[in-house]
């Protein structure tokens, strides 16, 4: 079992980011609880649906597809981050998601691995990007990387046609 949410979303209307109470749990295993920013890693989260991931917690904001799925709330990039190494098993129908660990300018050191089924996965990091949209589309949200909203938007309307053409 896979659980993502993303409760308590905000703007912080200072920093410009989404912040949110973040609650990851796989096979009955909390893996993240806490407030984190979830706008920054969120196009990152999305493309772990189509393609395997590398995170690079120091990545220039354009490289988002190597930015941390979540990062520390107060708005500092040198603040905690949690990233993930993602791999795809089309052949089990599971990503492989592993907690790395990362240093300036040294590689990441891989730390718990886990499984996680891919329908169930798409599902819950679709709705995630759905609350996530509902927000933005309310406030005058302006992030360091200007096309945020709409680069989530399209990877959401790509999970969504690929979710149909599945059956899932």
């Amino acid at each position: 079992m896979f659980r993502l949410q993303f409760s308590g979303m905000k703007l912080d209307k200072d920093l410009q980011i989404i912040q949110a109470d973040v609650l990851v749990e796989i096979e009955g295993e909390t893996v993240v609880e806490e407030a984190m920013c979830v706008d920054v890693g969120l196009p990152a989260l999305l493309i772990s649906c189509f393609e395997s991931t590398e995170p690079n917690r120091w990545a220039p904001i354009d490289e988002w597809r190597s930015i941390p799925f979540f990062v520390c709330g107060c708005g500092d990039p040198e603040c905690r981050a949690i990233g993930f190494r993602t791999r795809l098993l089309p052949e089990e129908n599971e990503i492989e998601w592993v907690m790395v660990e990362q240093a300036e300018e040294r590689a990441y050191r891989e730390q718990e691995s886990y499984r996680i089924a891919i329908p169930e996965y798409k599902a819950q990091v679709l709705n995630a990007a759905d609350s996530f949209l509902t927000l933005v589309e309310k406030e005058n949200y302006r992030p360091l990387m200007k096309e945020t909203a709409a680069v989530v938007q399209g990877l959401v309307e790509r999970l969504r046609l690929d979710l149909d053409r599945n059956g899932e």
